[in-house]
């Protein structure tokens, strides 16, 4: 590997499956310290430190939904690795409810992890990134922040919110050395959706692979390879920005 990240600090919530996992570990072979985060202190967290090592990684578990335990997470990342430069704000998810049916609870907890969690860990880490003149924010959303699916609500509601956070703060910011991008996957084969998949007829796992023009669905390495490159100095330049990584599906029409 290239080194891409070395001697960087990285916040990657939501890192103990799927996408998540996927980031941290490139992150770590690229030469990152990565503070990992999930719901709760769980197996699959601990079994990412032991794989990852300790020496480069360190699990915190919070709810990024409270703001408090964001900001204990943050600090206490800081003062086992340093001064955070990155984070990836991977956590999140799936409201999917007919808009009448459903409940004010879903819509309040869908964007409280889906917006305002990525809300409390940007303001956790950018005063530390405003003070040292640089930093990097990468947002994941989704295609649902680029076109409606029916019986998908609210959920595209949040992530359409979270790229419109990543350009305002993205803007906010740039003057000072912080860039704030994001990154919308489409259908990617974490462990849910693999589940999923093994579940559904199998016409309707190949229809939905007939729906992608590369006729493959993406894995969770492609989407963090996205993530190290707008992480990296490579892409100082890009900022403001939502990068899709969908196999082209968002572009077609589809009757």
């Amino acid at each position: 590997m290239s080194s891409r990240l070395q001697g960087k600090v990285a916040l990657v919530t939501g890192s103990t499956q799927g996408i998540g996992k996927a980031i941290a570990r490139l992150f770590v072979t690229e030469g990152a310290k990565v503070i990992l985060n999930g719901l709760n202190a769980d197996v699959h967290g601990d079994a990412l430190v032991a794989e990852l090592g300790e020496a480069n990684a360190l699990f915190v578990a919070a709810d990024i939904a409270d703001e408090t335990a964001v900001r204990a997470m943050a600090a206490r990342g800081a003062e086992r690795f340093g001064p955070i430069d990155v984070l990836i704000n991977n956590a999140g998810m799936d409201v999917f409810a007919e808009p009448l049916a459903m409940t004010t609870a879903q819509w309040q907890r869908c964007f409280a992890v889906d917006l305002d969690g990525a809300m409390h860990c940007s303001r956790a880490v950018l005063p530390g990134m405003l003070e040292r003149g640089g930093g990097s924010i990468v947002n994941v959303a989704s295609v649902h922040g680029h076109r409606i699916i029916p019986n998908a609500f609210p959920y595209p509601v949040a992530k359409h919110a979270l790229i419109g956070m990543t350009k305002a703060l993205g803007i906010q910011y740039a003057a000072r050395g912080v860039r704030v991008n994001s990154i919308s996957p489409g259908l990617i084969l974490s462990e849910r959706v693999v589940e999923w998949l093994a579940s559904a007829p199998p016409e309707e796992a190949q229809r939905q692979i007939d729906l992608l023009p590369c006729k493959r669905i993406g894995t969770p390495e492609e989407v963090a390879y996205t993530a190290l490159f707008l992480a990296s100095d490579e892409a100082r330049f890009i900022n403001a920005t939502d990068i899709l990584i969908d196999g082209g599906r968002s572009q077609l029409y589809h009757e």
